[in-house]
C-alpha cells in the first residue's frame, strides 16, 4: 500500500502527477455537467433548446464562480497557516469559508432567479429562445449553494489532503449527472428542465458528501468547528482568491460579447457552434485548472514553512508539465475537431461544417492556456491576490474582448475563432513578464 502523500513532502514527478491526478479527474468530471447537458439538449430538444442554455449560462457561471473565490483563496490562506503550524486556527478559518458559502449560496440563488428573465433578454435571447433560457436558468439556480459547496471543496480536500475523496464525490456527481441527462431528457423527453435537474441533483451529490465528511470526526488536516466571524481573514481570502472569480466573471462576460458578436455574423448558428467549442475547452481547459487547484495548496504549504528549496522544485516542475499538457493538448483538437462537431451537431450538415472549421482555429488556445492558468494560480498560492487577478481579469476579459471586436474586422468570421488565441499569446507575454518582475520576492527562480 502506497503512503499517504502530505503536502510538506518533496515532490518527484510521478508524487507531483499522483496528488494532482484526482483533482484534475474532478474538474474533467465537473466539466462534464455542461457538456452531457449539451448533447443531450442538442440532440434530443434541438439546436433552438440548445443555443438557449449556451447564451444564459454566463450568468450562471457567474453566480456559481464565487464558490471558486471562496475555495482557491481561502485554501491559499489555510495552507499557508497549516505550513506555519496553527492546525486550530487552520479549522477556525476552514469552518468560516464554509459558512461563508452556504449564506451567499442562498442569497445569489434567490436573487439569480428574480433576474433570470430580463438577464435572458440582456443578453440577447429570441422569443423563441426565452422561455428555454428562463426555465433552464432558473432551475440550475435553485442549487447554486450546493455547486459552489462543491467548488469551494474540490480546493480544501486537497487542502486536507484527501484529493482522493474530492475524486469519489465529483465521479459520483458527474455519473449522477449523465444518468439523469439519459433519463430525464433522452427518455422522459423533459428538454432544458430535465437537463437542469439532471444537473441540480449532481450538484446536490457533488458539494453535500464533503460536507457530510468535514461535520464528523476525521482523520484529514481540517474538519468543521464552532468558529465565530473574523472579517479580516474573510476578506484576505476573498481578495485572494478575487483572481479565480474574476476569472469566472470575465469569461462569462466574454461569453456574452462572443454571442453578440456571432448573432451578428452568423445568427442561431454561430452561437450553437461557439456552445460545441465552449463545452471541449471546458474539459481541455478543466485538465490545466485541475492541475493548477491540486498543485497550489502544496506551493501555499512550503511559501508559508519558508522552504525556498521546494518551492523552487515545484515551479520547475509545474511549467514543465503545462508546456506539454499544452503541446499534447492542441495536438488532440485537432485530432478530435471531427468526430466531435459530428457528435454534437453532426444532424445539421451546415452547422457540422461550421463548427468543424472553427475547432481547427481555435485548438491554438489550448498551446499558452496551462500556462496562463498555472501563472495566475501560482500567485494565489503565494497570496498574492493582486497578481493574479491582475493576469485572469486581463487574460479572460481585456485580450479576449479586445481581440474579438477587432479581429473580424480584419478577418471576418475567422477572427472570432482566432480571438482567444491571441488574447492567450498576450496573456502569455504578461505571465512572463510578472513571474520574471516577482522572482526576486520569492525565490522561486
Amino acid at each position: 500500500m502506497k503512503a499517504r502523500i502530505q503536502l510538506s513532502d518533496h515532490f518527484t514527478y510521478h508524487k507531483l502527477l499522483r496528488f494532482t491526478f484526482p483533482s484534475i479527474v474532478m474538474m474533467v468530471f465537473t466539466s462534464v455537467y455542461g457538456v452531457v447537458d449539451g448533447f443531450f439538449v442538442s440532440n434530443f430538444a434541438g439546436k433552438t433548446a440548445f443555443a438557449a442554455i449556451n447564451l444564459i449560462m454566463p450568468f450562471i457561471m457567474i453566480l456559481g464562480g464565487m464558490g471558486f473565490m471562496i475555495g482557491t483563496g481561502g485554501t491559499a490562506l489555510v495552507s499557508l497557516v497549516l505550513g506555519q503550524n496553527d492546525k486550530e486556527k487552520a479549522n477556525r478559518y476552514f469552518s468560516m469559508m464554509i459558512y461563508l458559502t452556504v449564506i451567499m449560496g442562498v442569497i445569489l440563488s434567490v436573487s439569480g432567479f428574480l433576474l433570470m428573465r430580463p438577464v435572458a433578454g440582456l443578453l440577447g435571447a429570441t422569443t423563441e429562445m426565452m422561455d428555454d433560457c428562463v426555465r433552464y436558468g432558473r432551475i440550475v439556480i435553485g442549487f447554486t449553494t450546493a455547486f459552489m459547496l462543491q467548488n469551494v471543496f474540490q480546493s480544501f480536500l486537497i487542502a486536507a489532503e484527501r484529493p482522493k475523496l474530492g475524486l469519489v464525490a465529483t465521479v459520483a456527481a458527474g455519473v449522477t449527472n449523465m444518468f439523469l441527462d439519459a433519463l430525464f431528457v433522452g427518455v422522459f423527453r423533459w428538454g432544458v428542465a430535465g437537463a437542469a435537474l439532471a444537473t441540480g441533483f449532481s450538484q446536490c451529490v457533488g458539494g453535500i458528501l464533503p460536507l457530510i465528511y468535514f461535520v464528523r470526526p476525521n482523520t484529514s488536516r481540517l474538519r468543521l468547528a464552532r468558529t465565530k466571524l473574523e472579517i479580516r481573514p474573510l476578506l484576505q481570502a476573498c481578495a485572494n482568491g478575487s483572481s479565480e472569480v474574476m476569472s469566472n466573471i470575465s469569461a462569462s462576460v466574454v461569453s456574452m460579447v462572443y454571442n453578440f458578436q456571432l448573432l451578428k455574423y452568423l445568427g442561431e448558428n454561430g452561437v450553437s457552434a461557439y456552445g460545441v467549442l465552449m463545452y471541449v475547452s471546458f474539459i481541455f481547459v478543466a485538465i490545466n485548472i485541475g492541475y493548477a487547484v491540486g498543485a497550489a495548496p502544496i506551493v501555499s504549504f512550503h511559501y508559508g514553512a519558508g522552504n525556498e528549496g521546494e518551492l523552487k522544485n515545484m515551479f520547475q516542475k509545474s511549467l514543465f508539465l503545462v508546456w506539454g499538457a499544452g503541446i499534447g493538448l492542441t495536438i488532440l483538437a485537432f485530432v478530435l475537431a471531427t468526430p466531435l462537431s459530428q457528435i454534437f451537431v453532426g444532424y445539421d450538415a451546415e452547422l457540422f461544417a461550421l463548427t468543424r472549421h472553427a475547432f481547427h482555429l481555435f485548438a491554438f488556445s489550448f498551446l499558452m492556456a496551462g500556462f496562463n492558468i498555472f501563472t495566475s494560480s501560482f500567485f494565489t498560492a503565494l497570496n498574492n491576490g493582486a497578481v493574479s487577478a491582475a493576469i485572469s481579469f486581463m487574460r479572460t476579459l481585456i485580450f479576449q474582448t479586445a481581440s474579438v471586436l477587432i479581429l473580424p474586422l480584419m478577418l471576418g468570421v475567422d477572427g472570432i475563432w482566432w480571438a482567444v488565441t491571441a488574447a492567450e499569446l498576450f496573456a502569455c507575454l504578461l505571465s512572463a513578464a510578472f513571474l520574471a518582475a516577482k522572482r526576486g520576492k520569492y525565490h522561486y527562480l
